[in-house]
């Protein structure tokens, strides 16, 4: 049976932010780390009472994946609540993503876009998937990682704690090895020092796990520091693998209760020439749209949601005929309409099949869509159009003065949709 060896945890400032949104709890075998998000102080508020769900440990008798994802919409349904209680919290969320030893097994649930990752055996394993639009276009192949972590849209956010009642919530259970080391971090630290880098600072046993965490906190703000920074580090071993008095010691420190409540911790190891901390006007700012772009908190708690526009005008079918008819042989007549309607039913078709224009689909986040055919809804729930390709860029993440482009449904072709649609998923529309 494997048990935590060691473990770091610390969370910084960063370099250019007045105020830390993050929070951790840490009381081995359980780790947890959360980012918050939303004005003024309300990212600390939610990350806050994100980990505090977890104080009480995991419930007997439940599947720890279970309990996970229990404790966490459980967080989310309290972050959801005070959201739409208090004005002043309205819009907040929070990332959560939590690590579990149990037994052989590292139970792992995740909202958003804080990350897991494995260290075994020189390989770096990044065991989440982000919950971002950039992370969604990886996974779509429409960007590459390293096209990923320069994206101007790389804070917007597609899932987190807080916007709606209910989230769902991702669990995996990892086989862990004795050795394994783990690390649970907010993106102030993977937005700031990339996987490549990341990789050989996590293998060099030179170092103790402190002096490890300590260097990846100082190597995000020689980087810039833009964001807070939180990093989690622990390590696995088996039970009879630890020996001494030194074993004793560090057995006892594993069983630590902490919590961090996101007050501005003093950066250590930093080196490098230091970068002022944002004036009031820029905080502010950074709050309002850096990692808030979530269209999700703004439909739930903020502003109304941008919408998928209706329809400009309905054309209406003419009334089917009431009752029974006598049939009249008015043969002329017949084939004299036949001979016009067909060619215009035809034409119609063909006409509609050719073009094209973009707007957003019907789902809560809105994303921008490109439809093959007229934007027109007839009645009896036949519609003109057809969906051509779904971006998953989510209409809030556009910017404002750009939105109306995205949402007036003017008819184009294929190829300039397309060239719309691609410039938005690459960040080019300004």
């Amino acid at each position: 049976m494997l048990r935590i060896a060691e473990h770091f945890h610390d969370s910084d400032l960063g370099r250019q932010r007045q105020g830390n949104e993050d929070n951790f709890f840490v009381r081995a075998p359980l780790f947890v780390v959360a980012d918050g998000m939303g004005g003024a102080q309300a990212g600390e508020v939610a990350s806050e009472l994100a980990v505090r769900q977890f104080e009480g440990g995991l419930p007997d008798g439940v599947s720890p994946g279970a309990a996970l994802a229990d404790l966490i919409r459980r967080a989310n349904a309290e972050i959801h609540r005070q959201s739409a209680d208090d004005p002043d919290l309205a819009g907040m969320g929070t990332t959560v993503t939590a690590a579990y030893l149990d037994g052989d097994n590292v139970v792992v649930a995740h909202v958003g876009d804080s990350r897991a990752y494995l260290l075994r055996d020189g390989d770096l394993i990044r065991l989440t998937r982000d919950h971002s639009l950039v992370g969604e276009l990886v996974a779509r192949g429409k960007l590459t990682e390293e096209q990923a972590e320069t994206h101007p849209q790389r804070s917007v956010i597609t899932r987190a704690l807080g916007a709606y009642a209910d989230v769902e919530v991702d669990t995996d259970v990892f086989p862990a090895r004795a050795g394994d080391l783990f690390l649970l971090c907010s993106d102030g630290l993977t937005g700031m020092v990339h996987e490549p880098v990341l990789k050989p600072m996590l293998e060099d046993r030179s170092r103790s796990l402190q002096q490890t965490g300590r260097a990846l906190i100082a190597a995000a703000n020689e980087a810039g520091g833009r964001d807070n920074i939180t990093v989690i580090l622990f390590r696995l071993e088996e039970i009879d693998d630890r020996r001494g008095a030194g074993g004793a010691a560090s057995s006892s420190a594993t069983a630590e209760y902490d919590t961090f409540e996101g007050e501005a911790v003093a950066r250590e190891g930093a080196s490098g020439p230091a970068t002022p901390l944002a004036d009031d006007a820029a905080e502010a700012e950074y709050r309002r749209n850096a990692t808030v772009a979530l269209q999700a908190i703004e439909s739930e708690g903020g502003a109304a949601a941008p919408a998928r526009e209706p329809p400009e005008r309905t054309v209406a079918l003419p009334d089917a005929p009431k009752g029974r008819r006598r049939r009249r042989r008015r043969t002329g007549t017949v084939l004299v309409l036949l001979a016009v309607v067909i060619p215009v039913l035809v034409g119609g078709w063909l006409a509609i099949g050719a073009v094209y224009f973009v707007g957003t689909d019907d789902g809560p986040a809105h994303s921008v869509t490109i439809y093959r055919g007229l934007p027109y809804e007839l009645p009896f729930g036949v519609d003109l159009y057809q969906t051509y390709y779904k971006s998953g860029v989510p209409l809030a993440s556009v910017p404002a003065t750009r939105r109306e482009g995205f949402t007036d449904h003017k008819l184009r072709s294929r190829d300039d949709a397309e060239d719309l649609v691609i410039q938005l998923e690459r960040g080019q529309v300004e």
